[in-house]
């Protein structure tokens, strides 16, 4: 009876050591060289992890500010974790991108929300969490929804557009046509009711002769373009919310060999966008920089996490109009100098 109990003592203690073999095995395979993090002194950032969140992975307005993101966090030494919504204004995809990364333990988030009001309740949590999180280029709404905000002053830079466009049609009588962006984002309606203003027009105005949604996407772009011009075929302006759907617009301008009738405006300030611009695509363009947002970001939330230091409030990154048509009483930059500076 004895030799039976200790039998099963000894047998219950191999398979202890056993099992524990085996989860110090397994847990080896997921530490292998390959998924390895940088130890803190090689880092020089210790364990600080900074999420960033675009609305798409594709735009090259948010491609731009990825690279920069992660330039400048390797240069801190820290960690960049880069997720995206699947297509914009994909709100749902930033909610699940946000509790993805609060999970990661970072320290904060740079977002650009698809939605200004439906990413709240997801930010609210993340900064119940202690994470800080800044909006880039897309304000929330309210703006203090998030402890700061760095991007461009989107109705400025509408403004600037509007003002462009006014001038370039001279004592023409503006017949305008709009390509939106998306509904009930902060930046297409900043930049909207900024252009708007630059024409001194307002949203009744006849002058405004019509208005179709883009997502700022080039396709949609064109076809939106050509269902306007069957409606309007005399119009003179177009406003565009991005470079894409400046490009795509031209597109349906150009096939229906209406390209001398129309100017066309737009903000971005891309380098393909400057090359439009050059080219005669575009008549300008007001310039962003996205990689300024970025960078800014990733210093700011590696100062909190190393002395708590918060940012606050709305930090304007600056805009420039693109031109090489430059109009009397603005102020405006080259081609030359776009090329330079392009999302710098």
């Amino acid at each position: 009876m004895k030799t039976d109990f200790l039998a099963k003592r000894i047998g219950r203690a191999t398979l202890a050591l056993a099992s524990v073999a085996a989860l110090s095995l397994s847990l080896s395979a997921c530490s292998s060289s390959a998924d390895k993090k940088p130890a803190a002194e090689e880092t020089g950032g210790g364990d600080i992890k900074i999420g960033l969140i675009t609305k798409t992975d594709t735009n090259p307005f948010f491609v731009k500010m990825r690279e920069n993101a992660q330039e400048q966090a390797d240069a801190e030494g820290v960690e960049l974790i880069a997720l995206a919504g699947k297509f914009d204004g994909d709100n749902d995809g930033q909610v699940a991108a946000i509790e993805n990364l609060v999970s990661q333990g970072v320290k904060g988030i740079l977002i650009t929300p698809n939605s200004s009001t439906g990413i709240l309740e997801a930010i609210a949590s993340a900064r119940d969490a202690g994470v800080l999180v800044i909006a880039l280029d897309t304000a929330t709404d309210p703006e203090d929804a998030v402890d700061a905000t760095f991007a461009t002053d989107n109705r400025k830079a509408g403004e600037m557009q509007g003002a462009w466009v006014k001038a370039a049609l001279g004592d023409q009588v503006p017949k305008v046509l709009m390509l939106d962006g998306t509904p009930g984002g902060t930046v297409d309606t900043f930049r909207h009711e900024g252009f708007i203003k630059g024409m001194g027009l307002t949203e009744d105005s006849p002058e405004i002769a019509g208005k179709e949604h883009t997502n700022g996407d080039q396709t949609k772009a064109q076809t939106a373009m050509e269902n306007l011009l069957q409606r309007v075929p005399d119009a003179n302006a177009v406003y565009t919310i991005n470079e894409p759907a400046a490009a795509g617009g031209f597109t349906a301008i150009q096939a229906a060999a209406k390209e001398s009738q129309i100017v066309i405006g737009s903000i971005d300030g891309s380098c393909t966008g400057v090359e439009n611009v050059a080219k005669g695509v575009i008549g300008a363009t007001v310039m962003q920089f996205p990689a300024k947002m970025a960078v800014d970001g990733v210093k700011a939330i590696v100062k909190y996490a190393k002395d708590g230091t918060k940012p606050s409030g709305f930090v304007d990154t600056g805009a420039e109009l693109i031109t090489d048509k430059p109009q009397p009483g603005l102020d405006s930059k080259d081609t030359a100098w776009g090329k330079e500076n392009c999302w710098g």
